[in-house]
């Protein structure tokens, strides 16, 4: 009898609801192509020596001297303050970065936590003596979503501004969707750009897209182990008609502290770092060459990073 009670009060099966999972934070609009973008290694020409050095646990500064085969050889100074406050492992807040040259042009950015769910972040830059640009963005970051919105380059004077809103949902733990809206305002003109984005994340690989009326942009990762990676990018402008595809790969081998990145795109550019740590010292080598076959050139650069 009482087991026939129990049936009765208890729901059928089909009414019993699996927990749900709490969805993940789809992150910032501006890392959507993120695991994509750092397999490629990054362009290099002539000689540059760095050297880090670590004041104390919250400040740092850095010296860099580019002596260029091709431009003006320069001299970098950095300096960074990183505060105490760490609400994941890839965020530190607050952060203070600045970086002045030999020319006297500086590049500035502060990144402040305002509350828990609130992030800003103010960027300033001037070229030689000349005030050349600013911006200030304020970013919500949801359980699940995220909203940012950012103010670029304001006068009042001459009427013109740039407004730049992101907005991104994670739909399931592995797909996200949101858009990008651009308006800006200069000398009596105007106009807005809209921009659709989409990612969706597996165990093993990345596919993302942004696509609006100016072109599409499509990006591919793919981990086929810890060592090797692989990237695949695709960019279409429908104003300029022009369409790029590049392919690059990520090589990395710990037990030689050796990591090589490689590429080559639709225009024949073919290009390589190879990276080379020294230890017990805090030395790293890095030796690049990139080849332009159509243009017919050829520029080679080496880094020396010590800290």
């Amino acid at each position: 009898m009482g087991n026939v009670v129990a049936m009765a009060t208890s729901p059928p099966y089909w009414r019993k609801h699996k927990k749900r999972v709490p969805l993940p934070n789809p992150g910032s609009f501006d890392e959507l192509h993120r695991s994509c973008k750092e397999v490629f290694p990054q362009q290099m020409e002539g000689v540059k020596l760095i050297i880090n050095k670590p004041l104390s646990s919250h400040f740092q500064v850095s010296h860099s001297i580019h002596m260029s085969t091709v431009g003006q050889s320069s001299y970098h100074f950095n300096a960074k303050y990183v505060g105490d406050y760490q609400p994941s492992p890839t965020e530190t807040f607050p952060m203070l970065t600045g970086d002045v040259d030999n020319a006297g042009s500086l590049n500035a950015q502060i990144h402040c936590l305002l509350a828990d769910r609130f992030r800003s972040k103010a960027v300033f830059q001037t070229y030689r003596s000349k005030f050349l640009t600013w911006q200030v963005d304020g970013e919500y970051r949801g359980d699940d979503c995220t909203v940012t919105l950012t103010l670029g380059n304001p006068d009042i004077l001459n009427e013109s501004v740039i407004l730049v809103t992101h907005f991104l949902q994670s739909i399931t733990p592995r797909l996200v969707l949101g858009g990008e809206l651009v308006y800006h305002q200069r000398m009596g003109e105007e106009g807005a750009i809209f921009t659709m984005a989409g990612k969706y994340s597996a165990p093993n690989w990345v596919a993302t897209l942004n696509i609006g009326y100016g072109g599409a942009h499509a990006s591919y990762y793919h981990r086929a182990n810890e060592q090797i990676h692989v990237g695949v990018e695709l960019e279409a402008n429908t104003r300029l008609q022009e369409t790029s595809f590049a392919f690059g790969y990520h090589l990395d081998i710990p037990k030689a502290n050796v990591v090589f990145k490689g590429s080559v795109d639709n225009s024949w550019c073919v290009g390589g770092i190879l990276e080379k740590k020294l230890p017990p010292l805090p030395v790293t080598l890095a030796l690049g060459a990139f080849m332009n076959h159509w243009k017919n050139k050829f520029h080679c650069g080496f880094n020396i990073m010590v800290g």
